[in-house]
């Protein structure tokens, strides 16, 4: 399988550790911005976008944090920078001009870049993918086709030959993982490391034209000849799955994937639950942000429950609770981790850590039902996808239900079929689920339905746990979620043209929230 299609339960689906209301806006952008920073050496004079009037980014790139998380990694900032928010006004006193356009360009992708930089006269031209959750794939560099993830430190060698002496130069070397060649003269060679690769480690040669560096974008590295032991569910040895947590494979695969021991797998688990908790605390606490829709409800719904003013709803009550507090942690611009998205940032880790505390859960054990939930992201990942601008809010909330739903299993001491069981359905109740934010804020409905994912997660842990019998396997319900995400509607996919998002009163508060931010 190609380096690009392995994922890893730290880089692909839990995390990245960010502020902001969208890791496919707020997060990936920092990351692209980053690499573009590396690219020209430094804060860029100029800055020219192009999105695609029919993408995702056309619409939203302002609302949703695209030119905040863009302009922040334009600056050096990274995805939890407490400075994110302020970065389209420092970036424009450095006296940097910043030109958005949006004409039709028939992008394949809903979030294409099309970003033109520029410092001390020198232009470049980045084509970039935002792919969900976070992720990025970076497409174009100056007309050269490349194919770039941010899981290498990178030296770009602009040559004047075909490049085949030069890369052949880096080909046995032990400090280096990947050579590729594209262009014929003018080329680019692109050589790909685990860590920066020093000026005098390159030859002197004097087809060489430029040279640049790119940083690693992403927490977890690839590696030269990097394998994993499966990709899809259907994969996992069948007599086992009775017997075991499914755990044990998610420790197996992120210690493969990761190159780190077990032990190692658990501690990363447990400071990403650490972080999400601190995200709790700080939304039950209170929070306060101007430019935001919803106001501070966690802490008056979780004092009526403690009061007994609510129905009893048990551990459901303290989800909800959980839950909203993220939401309104996020939409703070507080720390949060995206599990597997910002926009579904609640639903797996409020319905996870809700448990956690009921049942009075040890941290190994919980650091386990992490992983769990993180190997069932991977499997959405290989067969479908997280993002909402491809697959409406079933790819978000859904994926982070399943996820849920498989983790909670585990707590509850089932075995890895109850937690593949338990994934399936909760996927099977949310399919077609359209994505339709009010305002153009990651807030309404998506604190409902992040709410309810919890809750379709719990149900659906608690039937697989007495044996209800799902029917459809796991990876059969991804396949047909991909097919439903390619045949919804352009308007119901997080572009803010349909659904709750052009009823008279999400039209007045987008104009209400428009104004307060041009006072």
């Amino acid at each position: 399988m190609p380096r690009g299609l392995l994922p890893s339960i730290f880089n692909d689906v839990i995390g990245p550790v960010m502020r902001g209301p969208s890791s496919s806006h707020s997060a990936a952008s920092v990351r692209i911005g980053l690499l573009l920073h590396d690219l020209c050496g430094g804060v860029p004079s100029g800055v020219e976008l192009d999105y695609d009037t029919m993408g995702s980014l056309a619409t939203t790139h302002e609302s949703q944090g695209t030119d905040m998380g863009l302009y922040g990694g334009l600056l050096g900032w990274m995805t939890d920078d407490p400075r994110l928010p302020t970065s389209p006004s420092v970036l424009r006193a450095t006296g940097a001009t910043i030109e958005v356009r949006t004409p039709t360009l028939h992008d394949a992708h809903p979030n294409t870049y099309r970003i033109r930089v520029t410092r001390n006269g020198i232009v470049h031209d980045v084509i970039a993918l935002s792919t969900g959750g976070g992720m990025i794939e970076v497409i174009s560099i100056d007309g050269f086709e490349v194919q770039l993830f941010g899981d290498y430190a990178v030296a770009l060698l602009v040559t004047g030959d075909d490049g085949a002496a030069l890369a052949g130069s880096f080909r046995d070397r032990p400090d280096v993982d990947e050579v590729r060649v594209t262009g014929t003269g003018p080329s680019l060679v692109v050589v790909s490391s685990r860590s920066r690769l020093d000026d005098d480690a390159i030859p002197c040669d004097a087809a060489i034209i430029a040279t640049h560096h790119l940083r690693p974008v992403l927490p977890v590295l690839s590696r030269r000849d990097m394998t994993v032991p499966f990709s899809h569910a259907g994969e996992l040895p069948l007599e086992p799955l009775t017997s075991r947590p499914l755990s044990d494979w998610a420790i197996e695969y992120e210690c493969a994937r990761g190159g780190i021991t077990a032990d190692e797998a658990l501690a990363q688990a447990d400071r990403l639950l650490e972080i999400m908790r601190r995200g709790v605390k700080t939304g039950l606490a209170g929070t306060e942000y101007g430019d935001r829709i919803l106001g501070w409800q966690s802490g008056r719904f979780t004092e009526l429950a403690n009061a007994g003013k609510l129905l009893d709803g048990g551990l459901l009550n303290r989800m909800i609770g959980y839950v909203t507090a993220l939401m309104e942690a996020k939409s703070a611009m507080e720390v949060i981790v995206a599990a597997p998205t910002a926009g579904s940032c609640a639903t797996f880790p409020g319905a996870l850590l809700a448990t956690i505390d009921e049942l009075g859960t040890d941290a190994d054990s919980a650091a386990r039902a992490l992983l769990t939930g993180g190997l069932i992201g991977v499997f959405v990942t290989n067969r479908s996808s997280f993002a909402a601008e491809e697959g409406g809010c079933q790819a978000e909330t859904g994926a982070g239900a399943a996820m849920a739903a498989a983790a909670l299993v585990e707590l509850a001491g089932g075995s890895a079929e109850r937690s593949l069981s338990a994934a399936s359905q909760a996927l099977q109740n949310v399919l077609g689920l359209i994505c339709d934010p009010v305002g153009n804020r990651v807030e309404a409905p998506c604190l409902g339905r992040n709410v309810t994912g919890a809750a379709n997660a719990l149900s659906c842990a608690n039937m697989a746990l007495a044996g209800y019998d799902h029917l459809v396997p796991f990876d059969e319900v991804l396949d047909a979620h991909r097919q439903v995400s390619q045949q919804m509607a352009r308007e119901l996919r997080c572009t803010g043209l349909g659904g709750l998002a052009i009823t008279p009163t999400a039209q007045r508060i987008e104009l209400g929230l428009a104004r307060n931010r041009h006072d």
